[in-house]
């Protein structure tokens, strides 16, 4: 039988439960899974509502995505202007192109529409895997600023892409554009052009160059870490044809290997060349080629070319055909 006392206090607990303004049962059980979490100890289960109460304050901590692109940029404003450029090219067009990502709060997004996401803005493996790269870099800033628990996109396979081996110039062909470049705009392209034929220099790396970092007495091209796509410094070999050009031609310390506009300028020598079309690295390539006929040895072409790895080489870079015999290579000539 319940004493005065006790129904006393049930009463003031009615009243204090009241208070919150929920459903007195309600809130009873929550009091009781308060209590049971706690091990039936008042003071543990205070303990256990104040870490929940911590945990839901951390949960609720977000931003929009938009936001998110907004501090990702910020905090690599030092990376390369070309890099920039990617990572706001493709994240505008992420949000372009998916409704209502914009305004989403990235602790909500899940890794399966991440993977909806990539696949409903970009078209080809190439693209998406390079946009989940972007779209990773993202999260992981959101994650670093406490915005979400995790990086979704880290459980985003990166589709698998079949390389194709890119042809390579012939002998006319490269006579053809040499012998264009010499003359074009009074040969301002030579130089650039003679760098990704003769040394296998990626475009984007030339297009950071200076005289400075051409070596002719020391037989080698100083790729510094800033310029490289990997981000790795390398010397790239000057064989001789390069040489004899580079002699030629060579500018003050502080220019520029590619003249002003650039891009502009070398897609119409390649049109003046009578090239209709234009594989980008297909300079690169031909080079890569011309080495190995040459040197047979996949390591150095590995170092001249700056990749990680000889797995490249063997399954995209190199195609043969034409070139058989080490007096053939255009590296000796």
């Amino acid at each position: 039988m319940k004493t005065k006392s006790n129904k006393t206090m049930e009463l003031a607990a009615i009243e204090v439960l009241q208070q919150t303004g929920v459903d007195v049962l309600e809130a009873a059980l929550v009091a009781k899974r308060a209590l049971e979490a706690g091990r039936g100890r008042v003071k543990r289960a205070m303990a256990c509502i104040a870490a929940g109460e911590e945990e839901l304050r951390r949960c609720e901590k977000t931003v929009t995505f938009a936001r998110a692109v907004e501090e990702a940029l910020e905090a690599r404003r030092d990376r390369r202007a070309r890099t920039l450029c990617d990572f706001r090219c493709i994240t505008r067009r992420f949000m372009k192109r998916c409704k209502g990502l914009a305004n989403r709060r990235v602790r909500s997004i899940s890794a399966e529409e991440c993977r909806d996401y990539i696949r409903e803005a970009f078209a080809t493996p190439r693209q998406r895997n390079k946009a989940r790269l972007i779209l990773s870099g993202v999260f992981s800033t959101a994650c670093k600023r406490g915005w979400c628990a995790e990086n979704p996109v880290h459980k985003v396979e990166p589709e698998r892409i079949e390389e194709k081996r890119i042809s390579i110039l012939n002998k006319e062909e490269i006579g053809r554009l040499m012998h264009t470049a010499e003359t074009f705009e009074g040969g301002a392209c030579l130089a650039a052009t003679a760098i990704m034929l003769y040394a296998g220099v990626r475009p984007n790396e030339v297009e950071r160059l200076r005289w400075s970092d051409v070596r002719i007495d020391d037989g080698v091209i100083c790729i510094a870490p800033r310029h490289s796509k990997t981000g790795g410094a390398r010397h790239v070999t000057i064989f001789p044809p390069l040489a004899r050009i580079l002699q030629r031609i060579q500018r003050p310390e502080s220019e520029r290997i590619c003249p002003p506009n650039w891009r502009r300028l070398r897609a119409l020598l390649h049109r003046e060349a009578g090239f209709d079309t234009w594989q980008p690295d297909v300079l690169r390539h031909t080079f890569a080629t011309h080495h190995l006929a040459t040197f047979r040895n996949y390591a150095e072409l590995q170092l001249e070319m700056g990749h990680r790895s000889a797995d490249l080489l063997r399954t995209r870079y190199i195609a043969m055909e034409g070139v058989y015999h080490r007096e053939d290579s255009l590296l000796v000539c």
